[in-house]
C-alpha cells in the first residue's frame, strides 16, 4: 500500500491547471498553492471533525491526528496544506472527489505497506475517504503552511 499512497492523487491536486499532484510519495512536498478555491467548511478539521483531532498549530504548521475506523467513510473534506504523513497503521481504502467518482482504489495497487512509515503528503481537494477495512487507519499528518 506504500505505492498505493504514494499514487493517491495524481488527479487531486491542481498543478498549472492540471491534476498530476501526488498526495503521498518519497518526493517533497509541492508549494502550497496561493490560493484555496475551497471554503473552509471543508476543512478537516470542520468537515470530518469525528476523523480528525487538531493536536498543534501556530501560523507555521498544524498537526493532525487522522483515524477511520474498518468500514467507516469520512464526509468530504480537504487538506489546504501538504506536509509529512506518518503512517501508524492501513487498510485499502477507496478516495472519491465531490461527484462520487472514484480517484484512487488501493486494491489495485497490491499490498499493504510496512507501518510505520513517513511520507510526504500534498494538499487535498474536496474527497472523502472509505475504509474497506480491517484494519483502522491511523495516520498523523503534519502540514506545512510555509511549504
Amino acid at each position: 500500500m506504500r505505492k498505493a499512497l504514494a499514487q493517491t492523487t495524481d488527479r487531486f491536486m491542481p498543478r498549472a491547471g492540471a491534476h498530476d499532484a501526488t498526495s503521498m510519495s518519497q518526493n517533497p512536498v509541492l508549494p502550497n498553492p496561493k490560493t484555496w478555491p475551497w471554503p473552509d467548511s471543508l476543512d478537516a478539521l470542520a468537515a470530518a471533525p469525528a476523523h480528525h483531532q487538531l493536536l498543534l498549530e501556530d501560523d507555521r504548521v498544524r498537526v493532525l491526528h487522522t483515524r477511520v475506523a474498518a468500514g467507516d467513510v469520512v464526509p468530504l473534506h480537504t487538506h489546504r496544506w501538504g506536509g509529512v504523513a506518518y503512517v501508524q497503521s492501513v487498510s485499502h481504502f477507496i478516495r472519491r472527489d465531490e461527484r462520487g467518482e472514484i480517484l484512487f482504489d488501493s486494491r489495485q495497487t497490491g499490498s499493504a505497506p510496512t507501518t510505520p512509515c513517513a511520507q510526504w503528503m500534498q494538499p487535498l481537494p474536496p474527497h472523502t475517504v472509505e475504509n474497506l477495512g480491517p484494519s483502522e487507519i491511523n495516520i498523523l499528518i503534519i502540514e506545512l503552511k510555509d511549504s
